[in-house]
This record gives structure tokens, C-alpha cells and sequence, in this order.
């Protein structure tokens, strides 16, 4: 990585974000004067002369074009990294214990980030450790529940199931905050809240109302939900002033670590009292898939997803998690996609998009509308 300051003067072409598209007068005559380096700088203004280079990206120089498809391809996989949670933990649970799979999974995530945010962490230990009732609290929201009560519940019921029910949880999210942080809903807001709902409880009754009355549930279903209400916790627990005042990185490697040394007594209780501490290949294979791919990469490409085209764009991207889950579960798990899941399916992606989505997207489609 490229750190220096260029004294030779720049012309701005285009800005994206904290990246600048500019030219240096040396720029090669055969390209016809068009800019070709992309240059991530740090305190330029449009008219500044003098910019601090803090990267040049990539092996040589990248062309916008082939950046914007690299940004792409990386946004199309983010979903993927995160519905393969489920798939991954459904298929080892037969043979890891709940607990015993979900510390593996996170003390292998605090090994990876650990040469990148050890810095990070020694800069900032006074406000973390000043912060360590609301970090443990995120750990057991976040890891232990969302976690180990994940996997537990996956001997229960299917990974259709709980990619569906999950992708209720902005939906749990939204009521929070209007409970606790006096969040403004409208019609819409509500709307979208009831319908989503109304599809969780059509894949939990498995489409029979008579379920219902005879209370007949199944146990892994109820646990997903109470994890999705877990997650929509950890999400609004994150938002605390205190705690948006730290750097990602240091931050989601305390709770990955707090996350791992509250599981680490659950898994050698399960290892010591079971005997059923992992041996075999495909165990530890799902433990490394669920540490690298589930948690690390989903986690750096969706903070990457955020700097590169802001929080809304990303955070919609996630709509495409139930049909990345469910395609997974059909794929590799050998799962039936049933009517109960495409109507469940119907309600819950419309109700979050009409919950969640923000309400400038809706007044650009009323605007782009054509009149009667």
C-alpha cells in the first residue's frame, strides 16, 4: 500500500465515496488524456492541488470499469457469505455438538482478525474495556444465542425454515426502536411489520391454522425465532452512542472474542461430559467455513459494502438472503422448497422491503411513476 503525498498537481474527474478518480499531468497521451488511476485519498477538497495518496488499488492500475464489476461481484456474494451460516451448521450439527461448534466458529473468526485488529485494540483498550458490559452483552446476544441456540435448533427443524424466519428480524428491529429510542413509524412501517409476521407464522404452522389451536410447534422453529428476536437486540444494543464512537474493527474483535470465551465453558462441558469433541474431516472443514466464509467474509464484505456505496444500498442487498438460503438448502442439503415456504416467502420479503426500505427509495419510484 502506496503512502505518500503527491506535490504535483491532480484533476478531479469524478468522486465515489472517499475515492477520487483523477489524472497526473504525466498521464500516458495514448489514452487519449483519460484518467486511469483510482487513488484512495484522505482531506481533498475539489479545488485542493495537493492530495495525501493513501492507496493506489490493486496489483497496477485498475480501470473504473473493472473496479465497478470487482464491487459488484463482491456485493452479489455478501448474501451468500451470510446464508451459509445455516447450510454450513445444519450439515455438521450431526456431528459437533451446538456449543462445541459455535466456539470453534468464533474463536477461529478472533485467530483470523486478530494480526489485522490487534493495533486497533491496544489504541483503543480504555474505551473498550470501559465498554465491556455492553460488548458482553453483544457477545451472548450475538454468539452465544445467535450462535450455539442457532445450531441447537437446526436438530430440530431445516435450514428453509430458519433462513425464513431469520429474515424476519429488521422487521423485530424497527418495533424495538420505536419502543426504546422513540423511532418515528408511519402506516407503511406497520404494514410491512404485520405482513412479514403473518409470514413467519405461515412457515411456523407449516400453513394448518389447526396447529394453532392444538399447539402443535415445532421446537427448533421457536427457538429460530427467539434468535431472530436475539439478533434484532444485538442490532440496536450496537447502535449506542458509546459504542458508535469505535472503529469496526477493534469493536467486532472484542465481541468476537467475548463471544468465544462465553461458549468456550458450554463446549468443553459438552467435549468433557459427551465425549463428542470433533475428529473427524468434514467437522473441522464446517468449523473453517463457518469462521472464514459465515463470519469473516461476510462481515469484511458487508463494511466494505458500506464504505463503497453507503448503508442503504447495502443494507438492501440483504433482501436476497431467503432466496440465497433456501437455494443453498435445495442445493446441498437436499431440502423441499413446500407451499407453506413460497407463502411464507410472499409475505416476509414484501413486509420487510416495506418496513425497512428507506423512504427515499419510495418517494424516487412515486416520482418516476407515470400519471394516470
Amino acid at each position: 500500500m502506496c503512502v505518500r503525498t503527491w506535490q504535483t498537481p491532480f484533476r478531479v474527474v469524478s468522486w465515489r465515496d472517499n475515492r477520487v478518480l483523477a489524472m497526473t499531468p504525466d498521464a500516458d497521451p495514448a489514452t487519449g488524456g483519460k484518467p486511469r488511476l483510482f487513488l484512495s485519498v484522505r482531506c481533498v477538497t475539489a479545488h485542493s492541488k495537493r492530495m495525501k495518496v493513501v492507496g493506489i488499488e490493486g496489483p497496477g492500475f485498475m480501470t473504473e470499469s473493472s473496479t465497478r464489476l470487482r464491487d459488484i461481484a463482491l456485493m452479489i456474494m455478501m448474501p451468500l457469505f451470510f446464508s451459509s451460516n445455516l447450510i454450513i451448521g445444519r450439515a455438521a450439527i450431526s456431528e459437533v455438538e451446538p456449543w462445541t461448534l459455535a466456539f470453534f466458529r468464533w474463536f477461529g473468526a478472533a485467530v483470523i482478525l486478530l494480526p489485522f485488529a490487534l493495533g486497533p485494540l491496544i489504541r483503543h483498550r480504555r474505551t473498550l474495556m470501559a465498554n465491556w458490559a455492553p460488548i458482553t452483552l453483544l457477545a451472548i446476544l450475538g454468539m452465544w444465542i445467535c450462535g450455539a441456540l442457532v445450531y441447537l435448533a437446526l436438530r430440530f427443524t431445516t435450514a428453509t425454515n430458519a433462513t425464513l424466519i431469520y429474515t424476519s428480524s429488521p422487521a423485530i428491529i424497527l418495533i424495538l426502536e420505536w419502543l426504546f429510542r422513540g423511532r418515528r413509524i408511519g402506516l407503511r412501517h406497520i404494514f410491512g411489520v404485520v405482513i412479514a409476521f403473518i409470514g413467519v407464522a405461515v412457515i411456523v404452522l407449516k400453513g394448518d391454522l389447526s396447529r394453532l389451536a392444538g399447539l402443535q410447534f415445532n421446537p427448533g422453529d421457536l427457538i429460530i425465532a427467539f434468535c431472530a428476536l436475539s439478533w434484532a437486540l444485538y442490532s440496536v444494543v450496537l447502535k449506542r452512542p458509546r459504542l458508535q464512537s469505535l472503529p469496526t474493527m477493534p469493536l467486532f474483535t472484542a465481541i468476537v472474542i467475548a463471544g468465544a470465551l462465553t461458549l468456550a465453558p458450554f463446549a468443553a462441558w459438552e467435549s468433557l461430559a459427551l465425549q463428542t469433541f470433533p475428529t473427524s474431516r468434514s467437522a473441522w472443514l464446517s468449523i473453517a467455513g463457518l469462521a472464514l466464509v459465515s463470519s469473516v467474509f461476510s462481515f469484511a464484505s458487508y463494511q466494505y459494502g458500506v464504505r463503497r456505496f453507503g448503508p442503504s444500498i447495502t443494507g438492501m442487498l440483504l433482501y436476497l438472503l431467503p432466496a440465497y438460503g433456501v437455494g443453498l438448502a435445495i442445493i446441498f442439503l437436499g431440502e423441499q422448497f413446500r407451499g407453506f415456504h413460497a407463502a411464507g416467502l410472499a409475505l416476509i420479503l414484501p413486509g420487510i422491503i416495506l418496513a425497512t426500505a428507506p423512504s427515499l427509495a419510495w418517494r424516487r419510484g412515486a416520482k418516476h411513476m407515470p400519471a394516470e
